[in-house]
């Protein structure tokens, strides 16, 4: 019996063109994070500590965007050490905490990247997202994102916030840069 090498099976993700030219030319993505990188429900101990509750396929996603070139970014009304502690484990190097306004501060991300609107992408759920979502080059929301965030989305991810959502975005970026077999089979071998 002859052994027959196994191949590395083609990717089974398959996206619309139409948002893969769309996102071609991301190199920065900007993340929401209570509704996007978590469920968005706020949970407090007995003692008032803030507790988040994150997703590690939305972890390895990011992940992922830094090895094909793509920053990942958070800007965020919030702030708390949680999210702090899982930024810095994930490798986030720029993030902007306890902000309503957060145009001004991708626009600051943007500057320090040397990069403009047309090459970034935005995910949000709630209006204070909507700034940034509208001057990126692509937005996206969570499926339970409010109805005009979602409105103004490119793209409506399958699953919520917190379950994943950001995930996909990150997914739907490497196909659009031509790497995501590439870094996949890194996987399968």
């Amino acid at each position: 019996m002859a052994l027959v090498p196994q191949t590395s099976p083609s990717p089974a993700l398959q996206i619309e063109p139409e948002l893969l030219l769309r996102a071609q030319g991301v190199r920065v993505a900007f993340f929401d994070v209570d509704g996007v990188l978590t469920d968005g429900g706020l949970y407090f101990s007995e003692t008032g500590e803030t507790l988040k509750r994150f997703n590690t396929l939305d972890g390895h996603g990011l992940k992922l965007l830094q090895k094909a070139g793509i920053t990942p970014a958070v800007i965020t009304g919030r702030d708390s050490a949680p999210l702090r502690v899982r930024l810095k484990a994930l490798g986030v190097e720029h993030a902007v905490f306890g902000t309503e306004d957060k145009r001004p501060a991708a626009e600051q991300i943007l500057a320090t990247l040397g990069l403009t609107w047309a090459q970034a992408a935005a995910m949000g759920d709630d209006w204070p997202d909507l700034p940034v979502m509208r001057r990126s080059a692509f937005a996206c929301a969570p499926a339970n994102a409010q109805t005009e965030v979602r409105r103004a989305a490119h793209f409506v991810t399958q699953v919520r916030g917190g379950d994943g959502a950001a995930r996909e975005l990150c997914d739907l970026l490497l196909v659009a840069t031509g790497r995501y077999a590439a870094l996949l089979a890194d996987y399968t071998a």
